[in-house]
């Protein structure tokens, strides 16, 4: 529940909101309530992902209710009391959009821009413009996720919002042992949102904001259509620089080379083959520099020749980019890779977790990232136009509510 909006002590506009108070007209068949356990959980989180840097949704409290929720176990209620730059979510689009109230979108596009992007609020064009920006946003949002290893555990639409914050912690965890097919929700059976199908979901999820912008443009005109295809699809491009950069800083590389994309999925590989734990390696990592790496190559089990042929590799590369005698002399090291406070690209140590243990199940090959594919994306956005010009049957818009094929 949305209480409304204040201007903080930095003159920044935040949302203040109720979570847990109970039914609204949007809570479909939930009774809008909240558990302790689950409250205090989006609290630590909030706080711990601030802490590291990353754009997050705050809690103000968490306050008791003196009820039980009817959830197992009866658990003691609980209302959150949260701080956001907006409430605004994808699934807000989708609501007037799926609705057919143009009127309503183009307010809320119109508020939206005004809010977040307010160089884009002169333009007689908004829509595209306010969709690539939100587009970078996410691509940097989700790279600094995996930087940590964080895991949100149910990118639905609901759970995007369009300024970019970290909103609504329910299954999440920060990954322990190395594997893109870690998932922490116990219903997510297919890996719909594991470690690395994130950006592959940030993208799916950028595709409805899309369609639901169509009838605020003219889905007639093709090449208005194959714009907003190009936005989307371009967010692979930008997620890849993104999460290049916090790899690049998690391995002390100050200065750019060609190579350092391979240097950093070789040592993603060897993480990946022995289940190391994500968190341990990069801060031992920092030990290995020029002093002792005994501790570092236990963590590696009968991976540790391989390991050291790539602690030479990197040790070259950081002397060569004359990283080395920087990272020594100005403390970057410890900013880079032992305090996460100070680098988005650092590890994280506070874990959240659901119910059981992390599960892996299959995700496609290639590591972080390797889902993010544009065939589908382009299929479903230029299948919306075409129902929205006339010039394709209706039912092609009901399909495109379940997931592409390629995703």
């Amino acid at each position: 529940m949305l209480l409304g909006e204040l201007i903080d002590t930095a003159g920044q506009r935040r949302d203040l909101a109720l979570k847990g108070s109970g039914r609204t007209p949007f809570s479909r068949r939930g009774d809008g309530k909240a558990a302790l356990g689950p409250a205090l959980r989006e609290y630590l989180m909030g706080e711990a992902m601030h802490a590291l840097g990353i754009p997050t949704t705050r809690a103000l409290a968490v306050i008791r209710t003196g009820e039980r929720v009817n959830r197992e176990g009866s658990p003691p209620g609980a209302i959150l009391v949260r701080v956001a730059a907006s409430h605004l979510r994808v699934g807000t689009f989708e609501f007037f959009a799926a609705r057919e109230e143009e009127v309503m979108l183009r307010r809320l596009l119109d508020y939206a821009v005004a809010r977040h992007d307010p160089a884009l609020a002169k333009l007689s064009d908004k829509p595209i413009p306010m969709l690539e920006a939100v587009c970078e946003r996410q691509a940097q949002l989700i790279a600094r996720w995996m930087g940590v290893g964080f895991i949100h555990g149910v990118m639905n639409t609901d759970n995007m919002s369009i300024s970019g914050e970290t909103i609504d912690y329910g299954p999440c965890a920060f990954m322990e042992g190395f594997d893109p097919a870690t998932v922490f929700s116990s219903i997510d059976r297919q890996g719909r949102y594991a470690y690395g199908q994130q950006p592959a979901m940030a993208q799916w999820n950028l595709a409805r904001l899309a369609e639901a912008l169509l009838p605020v443009l003219d889905a007639r005109d093709i090449d208005v259509v194959e714009r907003v295809e190009q936005v989307v699809a371009g967010f692979a491009v930008r997620f890849d620089r993104h999460w290049t950069g916090q790899l690049r800083a998690k391995l002390g590389l100050a200065a750019e080379e060609p190579d350092d994309r391979a240097l950093a999925d070789d040592f993603l590989q060897l993480l990946q083959r022995e289940k190391v734990d994500f968190t341990l390696a990069f801060r031992l990592l920092s030990d290995a520099i020029t002093g002792p790496d005994a501790a570092l190559h236990d963590l590696f089990g009968r991976e540790r020749p391989a390991l050291s042929d790539w602690l030479a590799r990197w040790r070259q590369r950081m002397a060569r980019g004359k990283d080395l005698a920087g990272l020594r002399r100005n403390g970057v090291v410890g900013q880079s890779l032992r305090d996460p406070a100070q680098s988005p690209g650092g590890g994280g140590a506070v874990e959240c977790r659901g119910r059981g243990r992390p599960r892996s199940v299959r995700a496609p090959a290639g590591g972080a990232g390797a889902a993010v594919r544009d065939g589908g994306v382009r299929a479903a956005i230029h299948a919306a136009g075409l129902a929205r010009s006339g010039r394709s049957p209706p039912h092609l818009l009901r399909h495109l509510i379940g997931v592409p094929n390629d995703f």
